[in-house]
């Protein structure tokens, strides 16, 4: 069989969702999770865009033990130097140049001639290659491209020492007839002595994206670019589960395999959701709450007499049951460190400390603490410890048939502590009223979704929202994880806000 190489780039691509910014200590948690799901390569950042995109790809590439770690770079030699400074301590490093090709970009985004286009492309690929022994190129909207010229660009970039070439839908224009038709064009008729890796990198404006990697692997790719949960701007990116999963269950039929660790997949959607703040939809594939249930009856007698008669797919295999973890309020430190080693996560003394103390808190609310309520419980601290503002207080007065009072009080930092009061219709609405008034701000509150991270009256909170800025077009979206739903939908509100604040706020 041949062996699929997975090329995620969550951290960059899915980080241009709107309303999505990972700190540099989420990327490298992410980072290290996808190493574990089983990622070949992860494109880490666009190492010139910004300095946090720089550090970031900095500590990933210095993190990273087994995967390659990638930096974007369009063709320029500044951008080439930057990404070389910051993998020059990877393990293992890639770099991935772009450049569009197709007339709409050339003539309205480059203002470039198609003869300057593939001059640059061999000037920029070359320089490339003398600083990194693997070089990507990826022709940008190559599905709008003439596919002549899309075939010279390419093979100039092979020329110049390009040894991967990724054929981007950026726009999801393409089908899966005509995507996959494009790949056999293009290896059918490159010229080269060496081995070249073809990659598919798709984007979901016609729902296709997932249905067109696929048909690039049936063509001859041999690498899929994605985001975990298919996240991205507008419509998104190919759903790398999804292919991981297609590729598996459907092995009769692809011939093709891959280094992804399955029972992985549900743990590292969980991660990148409540990092993002992106909710996964409870209809998605492979990962969405209702993936694996059955409200039909004629289903569930099915299912109960063999599994097999409507789950193609079991839910253990992605990593999805019911395991119960017996630690609770009499646990000591060294049973809750050896769980959380065995969860993934390596933690230095100090916040080892500050995690059993949020498990001791949790253990006397719960009556069960779950491997779901221990990974909620990291996230939650990750984020807390990466605010600039904290959450410190919340006092609510109800009265049933009248409007309802908070008193909010906030950490703003260097020990500083505002506090306001308001009304609003609901408890919800009072709070945030309360934070808008600390803030001096009015965003709109676009989206405020709520889930229990476990079953039963004892779950743990999960709170989404996403906060507008109308003016500019901009979103900006918090997560909040607590027992109490009034405290994690106020946490969530505190770090929206906080990103307001830095975007279009005074602070």
């Amino acid at each position: 069989m041949n062996t699929i190489q997975f090329f995620d780039t969550t951290l960059r691509d899915g980080e241009q969702t709107p309303g999505v910014n990972f700190n540099t200590k989420e990327k490298v948690q992410i980072a290290k999770q996808l190493e574990k799901w089983g990622i070949d390569t992860i494109e880490a950042g666009f190492p010139i865009a910004s300095v946090g995109d720089f550090e970031a790809v900095k500590a990933i590439a210095e993190n990273a033990e087994k995967m390659t770690v990638a930096g974007l770079a369009r063709c320029q030699k500044a951008d080439i130097d930057r990404a070389h400074e910051a993998l020059q301590n990877a393990k293992h490093s890639q770099i991935h140049v772009f450049l569009a090709t197709s007339p709409v970009h050339m003539e309205f985004k480059l203002k470039m001639t198609p003869d300057e286009v593939i001059a640059s492309i061999k000037e920029h690929v070359s320089y490339a290659r003398t600083k990194f022994e693997k070089v990507q190129f990826s022709p940008e909207d190559a599905t709008r491209t003439d596919k002549q010229f899309l075939l010279k660009a390419v093979q100039t970039a092979i020329d110049a020492g390009a040894t991967i070439i990724n054929v981007p839908d950026t726009v999801g224009y393409s089908n899966p007839t005509e995507y996959g038709a494009l790949f056999k064009f293009l290896i059918g008729n490159i010229q080269s002595d060496e081995e070249i890796i073809f990659s598919s990198h798709c984007h979901d404006d016609l729902g296709m994206a997932t249905a067109n990697a696929l048909a690039a692997i049936e063509n001859g790719a041999r690498r899929v670019e994605g985001t975990i949960n298919g996240i991205g701007e507008r419509a998104g990116n190919t759903a790398l589960e999804e292919v991981a999963l297609a590729l598996y269950i459907r092995k009769d039929f692809y011939e093709a395999q891959s280094n992804i660790t399955l029972n992985e997949t549900k743990r590292t959607s969980d991660l990148v959701s409540r990092l993002s703040g992106v909710a996964v939809p409870r209809n998605k594939a492979i990962i969405g709450a209702n993936a694996y249930a059955h409200e039909s009856g004629i289903h569930q007698d099915g299912v109960l007499k063999n599994p097999d008669t409507y789950e193609i797919i079991t839910p253990s295999l992605v990593g999805v049951n019911e395991n119960s973890l017996p630690l609770g309020k009499l646990s000591g430190r060294h049973a809750f460190a050896t769980k959380m080693e065995a969860l993934g996560y390596q933690l230095t003394d100090d916040e080892l400390k500050d995690a059993f103390k949020r498990f001791k808190s949790l253990a006397d609310k719960k009556k069960q603490v779950t491997e779901d309520d221990l990974i909620a419980l990291m996230v939650g601290q990750s984020q807390e410890c990466s605010e600039d503002y904290r959450l410190e207080r919340v006092q609510l007065q109800y009265v049933s048939d009248g409007s309802q009072g908070a008193i909010v009080s906030i950490n703003t930092g260097e020990n500083e502590s505002k506090t306001e009061s308001a009304i609003g219709s609901g408890s919800i609405q009072a709070i945030y009223n309360s934070i808008d008034k600390i803030f001096d701000q009015k965003p709109e509150l676009q989206e405020y979704y709520i889930k229990a991270i476990t079953g039963g009256e004892d779950a743990q909170a999960e709170v989404h929202v996403t906060l507008a800025d109308t003016e500019n077009n901009k979103q900006f979206n918090g997560i909040g994880i607590d027992f109490d739903v009034l405290q994690a939908s106020a946490k969530a509100y505190v770090k929206a806000s906080e990103q307001f604040q830095k975007e279009v706020g005074k602070a």
